[in-house]
């Protein structure tokens, strides 16, 4: 199991947490500050999943006017920490 902290950038959220299993899956993800009620959504979304699959998925989106996101940031904290 390896755990993650991240501190996203350009962002609301002022840091990741999450929970990767030795079979790539992530099984736990918890966020500071951001939306609430987009971060739970994304949560339920990613707990179970395989993580470079989610990495991929989230890679790129931005919110609003900013050049990134929450969801870019979880696949930037990903990508940092894994090998495909």
């Amino acid at each position: 199991m390896k755990k993650i902290k991240f501190k996203p950038s350009g962002v609301c959220c002022r840091e990741m947490t999450l929970e990767i299993n030795d079979e790539n899956i992530i099984t736990d993800v918890d966020f500071l500050g951001g939306c609430p009620g987009n971060l739970i959504g994304l949560k339920s979304l990613v707990i179970g999943q395989k993580a470079t699959e989610i990495a991929d998925k989230l890679k790129d989106i931005t919110c609003g006017t900013k050049s990134t996101s929450c969801p870019d940031q979880l696949s930037k904290a990903i990508y940092e920490n894994i090998q495909n």
